[in-house]
């Protein structure tokens, strides 16, 4: 039976001692808590659990780690307080006991493209000291500081490239691609459309240009300044009309519309694509512009002083492009020889094959495949300065990596960039960082860290998590792998729901006692004893068949996946699955169907940078037999965890369509009719309607300079996001913004006469999304439930069983009663006829699927090879596949 309100309380001694080494919440109501009260040991591993949505993050981040960050930021000064992001305060009454928090949570990679592995993991500053200190410098070279080995600095950026690794340059042909047309008919393309590119192209007419004969018969000299000019004369324009009219009305001194400043077609380009915000206009200005390898640092951004001095035979450079386990085999080299290596005239030439992949691994990024470094030759002839130093350096290394490698991420290179890292390798790194920093006595707060880790790779990660509990903190882990969860030292489940139907602590204690508390989703999958899959697999009407797969480590990769059937792809981090899946797949199957696929951004997603890396990573291959060889697969759907928006005029309402329906709905109504109010009326997004005091944000942000900014509702619409004028409109008795605040459920029984509308609420609660508001704002949705309303929306699509679904981890920061619901969709889609191709590591899910295709067998260089394909019994029976034991004992009920 459940257990009583306050039952977690017995499990927690109440004498003054205990009080000493607990957390106590009272009266916690962020989100959808309900004045949670609650006492969590300190110095312990505690894991919080839940479904998706019940307020396990609220609670955990949005309660204990924001609460520790504000009260760490009173003690910090009121000028570095403002440049801090922080966290905003909790709603709650009380908390004692709070340790200093580090929070480590799930996000994407960062959007900055100079950030690398080594800056996160603050590696960098130990690898510039140590070619600074101990590198091998050519004769006659003065010593150079550590700022000289970044691209960062002005001291150590290549001064071609100003450390970018690429120079740009736009073209007369790639700004006018057809010189036949006229500059009034748009023959510059590069310039902006709408009234921006018209104001450019009336500027020209009053500075006397001929906009109306073609541009290969305008002078040479006229087009050379109209492109290239970095002049921005500001002249009267005359908005409407002809170049004659114009010139007469310049000539008579008359008024103009307004005045108008000209900037040239390159300028504008390369402008706007260093400064816009909105990822959609950089995409559209990158096709003006040609970027190629830098010729003065061949790639590797640094100046050719700083790439002179080499440490193990590699430059800076070619260091960070080696695999961290690499790095690790030559520090402890470095520290077992004791001496420096330099170059010399005796000795033995170290580790060629490692030098040719860095080389490799720089011409893979675009760099030049030229020799930077000679033979390594190790000579004793070195002062005990240069020794001790070196060898100090290297244990300081090795210490920082060993626990990154321990968690799987061996294969990354340091300089490799962050937006190409999935949120677990990142929040793994930070977390490998942490252990690196010795702090003692603080609460670290995790975001589900076994996100994207193979399950050979769970007992480094628990090892970890012991480490930072011995050396005196407390670990505070959301969590849904029960192997992690097993191994809590105390256990938070809030439930029972989702939304309004969660929030509640449903128990809180050891972990054991979760199996008598029957209201718990948790405890049937923690408790219940595992029983074996005998599901039968399909049987294909076809095979989809890939040739000469390459995308980073695929090479020449031959593959099939069967159609109409579910195909699990298995393997440790870093062996080329998200590589084959997510990029590689997709992008075959839309060039056999004949059409082109580009990276899709938002607005505000400025995590790839367009033309930083070239060529690098490109996919290569095709699918055999071209469109003929699709097997009638006409369509290519995508289904992640990624935001489905970065802004709150984003919501569960709009990215599924519905809201679209419900407007003509209102503006279908007498009263609306009677206004002459159309659609666009009933959105927060126009003018027309909306709020004008927030502008439909529903709220206004008050700056308290030094204190976390805070929301408050608008005083104007008290939240509603419209004009008193549309909110007069109703249907049923309701307006739209009573529309927009019902939960799914609720307008599911509202609407249930509008077929358009009740099909979309129909899948979204089919799916476990009832309790989300139509209006939920889309950066308050957490990747889960992200995911499940873009399978939602699609569900809602007629089914043609044409399609091929890929999802890259799609169990990823889901509970296993929601993972359960997932997989139930996803075998729907397969009935319906459609192929489905996942990522996937929960190998209860896994072992559901009809063909299995592992990669392998390690990370890296060593992965991006297929070890084992077949049916889950067939791969559970390979003795080559590190996957097999793990699917071997869910196939037998073992776990």
């Amino acid at each position: 039976m459940a257990s009583e309100p306050g039952a977690y309380s017995r499990h927690m001694t109440t004498t003054d001692d205990a009080r000493h080494t607990a957390v106590e919440v009272r009266g916690a109501r962020q989100n959808n808590l309900k004045d949670v009260d609650l006492d969590v040991p300190r110095d312990s591993i505690v894991a919080f659990t839940g479904v998706s949505g019940s307020g396990k993050s609220s609670l955990a981040f949005g309660t204990l780690y924001a609460e520790s960050q504000r009260r760490y930021l009173e003690s910090v000064a009121p000028y570095a307080r403002r440049l801090i992001d922080q966290a905003g305060v909790p709603d709650v009454d009380s908390i004692e006991g709070l340790p200093p928090a580090v929070a480590l949570q799930q996000q994407r990679g960062g959007g900055n493209a100079r950030s690398t592995v080594a800056s996160v993991t603050t590696l960098s500053n130990l690898v510039r000291m140590m070619y600074s200190r101990t590198g091998w410098y050519p004769p006659g070279q003065p010593m150079l500081y550590a700022e000289d080995f970044s691209s960062n600095t002005v001291q150590g950026a290549c001064p071609t490239c100003h450390g970018i690794g690429r120079v740009y340059e736009v073209t007369e042909e790639q700004m006018v691609p057809d010189p036949s047309l006229t500059i009034r008919e748009r023959a510059i393309a590069s310039w902006p459309p709408a009234w921006q590119g018209q104001n450019l192209r009336d500027i020209l007419v009053s500075m006397g240009y001929d906009v109306d004969i073609p541009w290969r018969r305008l002078p040479k000299k006229q087009r050379d300044w109209i492109l290239f000019t970095e002049e921005r004369p500001t002249v009267p324009v005359y908005a409407g009309l002809t170049p004659a009219q114009t010139k007469r009305a310049i000539k008579k001194d008359l008024e103009p519309s307004y005045q108008g400043t000209f900037v040239g077609a390159r300028r504008y380009v390369l402008d706007t694509f260093a400064s816009t915000k909105s990822a959609i206009v950089k995409r559209r200005v990158s096709q003006f512009v040609t970027s190629a390898v830098c010729p003065t640092c061949h790639g590797k951004q640094l100046k050719v002083e700083s790439l002179s001095v080499t440490f193990e035979g590699f430059d800076i450079a070619e260091f960070a492009a080696l695999p961290l386990a690499q790095v690790a085999d030559i520090a402890r080299r470095v520290i077992a020889d004791d001496r420096v290596p330099v170059e010399g005239t005796s000795g033995e030439a170290l580790d060629d094959a490692s030098r040719a992949r860095a080389r490799k691994a720089r011409v893979d990024a675009g760099g030049a495949s030229h020799d930077a470094a000679p033979d390594v030759r190790r000579t004793s002839n070195i002062s005990a300065e240069k020794q001790a130093a070196a060898g100090r350096l290297c244990a300081e290394l090795l210490e920082r990596l060993q626990p990154m490698i321990d968690l799987g991420l061996g294969y990354l290179s340091m300089g490799r960039t962050t937006p190409t890292l999935s949120g677990g390798e990142l929040q793994r790194l930070r977390l490998a960082t942490q252990l690196s920093s010795k702090l003692f006595g603080v609460v670290y707060v995790l975001d589900e860290p076994s996100a994207g880790l193979h399950p050979r790779d769970l007992e480094a990660l628990l090892g970890i998590l012991r480490g930072l509990k011995q050396r005196g903190n407390s670990v505070f882990v959301v969590e849904h792998s029960i192997p992690v969860v097993k191994e809590a030292d105390w256990l938070v489940d809030i439930g029972p729901g989702a939304g309004e139907q969660g929030g509640r602590v449903l128990f809180s204690g050891e972990p054991s006692g979760l199996a008598d508390v029957e209201e718990s989703v948790t405890r049937r999958y923690l408790f219940a004893p595992p029983t074996p899959v005998s599901r039968r697999p399909r049987e294909p009407h076809g095979w989809l068949r890939f040739a000469d797969v390459s995308r980073n480590n695929l090479h020449e990769v031959k593959v099939q996946f069967p159609l109409g059937c579910l195909t699990a792809v298995t393997g440790i981090s870093g062996s080329g699955k998200s590589s084959l899946v997510s990029q590689a797949v997709p992008t075959l199957v839309e060039a056999a169907l004949g059409r082109s696929t580009t990276v899709e951004l938002e607005d505000g997603d400025d995590d790839v940078d367009l033309l930083l890396t070239g060529d690098q990573g490109s996919v290569h291959g095709h699918v055999e037999g071209g469109r003929e060889g699709l097997g009638g697969l006409r369509r290519v759907v995508a289904i992640d965890q990624k935001p489905i928006g970065r802004t709150p005029r984003s919501n569960v309402a709009t990215y599924t369509g519905l809201f679209d329906h419900v407007r003509k709905l209102y503006a279908a109504t007498p009263e609306a009719r009677r206004r002459h109010y159309k659609a666009g009326r009933f959105s927060f997004n126009v003018a027309a309607g909306r709020c004008p005091t927030c502008e439909g944000e529903g709220s206004v942000m008050v700056e308290l300079l030094f204190l976390p900014s805070i929301y408050s509702p608008c005083p104007t619409c008290h939240g509603t996001r419209f004009k008193e004028s549309t909110l007069e409109i109703t249907w049923h008795d309701r307006n739209i913004a009573d529309v927009l605040a019902m939960s799914v459920d609720e307008a599911h029984e509202f609407f249930a006469d509008e077929t358009e509308i009740e099909r979309s609420l129909h899948v979204l609660r089919d799916v476990g999304l009832g309790y989300l508001r139509l209006g939920q704002p889309a950066p308050e949705l957490s990747g889960g439930e992200a995911q499940r309303v873009k399978l939602a929306s699609e569900l809602q699509r007629a089914h043609r069983g044409d399609a091929l679904y890929v999802l890259d981890e799609p169990t990823a920061g889901l509970h296993s009663a929601d993972s359960d619901r997932l997989m139930a969709h996803l075998q729907g889609l397969v009935d319906a006829g459609n192929t489905v191709v996942m990522v996937e590591l929960d190998m209860r899910m896994v072992a559901q699927a009809d063909h299995v295709i592992d990669l392998g067998p390690g990370a890296g260089d060593d992965g991006g090879r297929i070890v084992a394909t077949g049916t889950p019994g067939e791969v559970a029976a390979d003795a080559d596949s590190l996957t097999a034991a793990y699917l071997r004992d869910v196939l037998a009920g073992r776990s």
